[in-house]
């Protein structure tokens, strides 16, 4: 069971794809018009982690998409009765014992099986529906909304695709779509250990996120998510009960000679933690660990590593 809270910053770029497309303003890359940086959802980032844990290392997850022999997509209620099963695996009938009388009701063993089963529940937790009720579990990990550290645009393209419109054309269609150049997205996270006393969360799920995140994020393979890779992955883990320095996602300021607006690639430009490292050195003694990954291709100032060794706290290379 993790005991001590931990921040997570996780820095990716995106050059010449589309990280996130908002689906209700054509799909194109999602955009902070007031100040023109590029963001990701969480529910992107989560998605990203999700797919890793389930397609590469093999774990159940419970928010994906099962369909049966006809297309017919499972809907919450359905999904949940995948896990009204005994010890043994074997399906239960709907309407047993009711809370209150002896054995446990239908909710009771949905949530003990969705908890023991699916690591992204312990780790996000999740709503879910049942037949006149619901399960709701707050999540341990959360991530905010995911701003870029640079300004950028979007960049119309525009190409012909493979086939015609219809059987009578004479004509292959057109295809269009938007992508950032480049993009130097800073993702932020809070484990709270609280809330992983009510999922179960270990720390060999936490490393295995860890891992997830990292190498899921750099395993995107759709055509608009491809050129997408992990440069910096830190997680500060304290020692003070209830406690985090918070914003650890802000301090960290992107320097370059060129308009950011025309950065193109990672080794355009060096990161500044010196307004960051000045906010963690206050709280150096709360501190218990820090694990870091450092992709070799990015640039610092003053590197963030090597000053929080200098101060003697705890460093250790994070298994990805």
């Amino acid at each position: 069971m993790i005991r001590n809270r931990s921040e997570l910053v996780f820095l990716y770029d995106a050059s010449w794809s589309n990280p996130n497309g908002d689906p209700v303003d054509e799909n194109k890359p999602r955009m902070d018009e007031a100040t023109s940086r590029n963001f990701v959802t969480d529910v992107r980032v989560k998605r990203t982690i999700r797919d890793y844990l389930h397609q590469v290392e093999g774990k159940e997850i419970l928010v994906r998409e099962i369909a049966d022999d006809n297309g017919i997509i499972q809907d919450g209620k359905t999904r949940a009765l995948d896990f009204l099963v005994d010890e043994n695996g074997n399906r239960l009938e709907t309407g047993g014992k009711k809370k209150g009388k002896e054995g446990p009701s239908d909710k009771e063993i949905i949530r003990a099986n969705v908890l023991k089963d699916c690591i992204d529940v312990r780790l996000f937790g999740a709503t879910i529906p049942l037949e006149n009720d619901s399960i709701t579990l707050t999540g341990p990990v959360q991530f905010k909304l995911a701003l870029s550290l640079n300004k950028t645009s979007l960049e119309f393209l525009k190409g012909t695709g493979a086939f015609a419109s219809d059987s009578k054309s004479t004509k292959k269609t057109f295809r269009e779509e938007y992508v950032v150049p480049y993009s130097l997205l800073n993702v932020y996270g809070l484990i709270n250990e609280n809330c992983a006393a009510h999922t179960g969360l270990t720390e060999e799920d936490v490393q295995l996120m860890l891992k997830a995140l990292w190498n899921g994020t750099k395993g995107l393979h759709s055509r608009s998510k491809a050129g997408q890779m992990p440069r910096l992955l830190l997680r500060v883990e304290y020692q003070r009960p209830n406690f985090h320095i918070g914003e650890l996602d802000k301090g960290i300021r992107l320097v370059t000679d060129k308009a950011e607006e025309d950065i193109r690639d990672v080794e355009e430009f060096k990161l500044d933690f010196s307004n960051w490292l000045d906010r963690v050195a206050k709280y150096k003694s709360d501190i218990r660990r820090v694990q870091y990954v450092i992709d070799d291709r990015i640039q610092f100032v003053d590197n963030p590593v090597e000053t929080l060794r200098s101060w003697g706290i705890s460093l250790e290379p994070a298994s990805v």
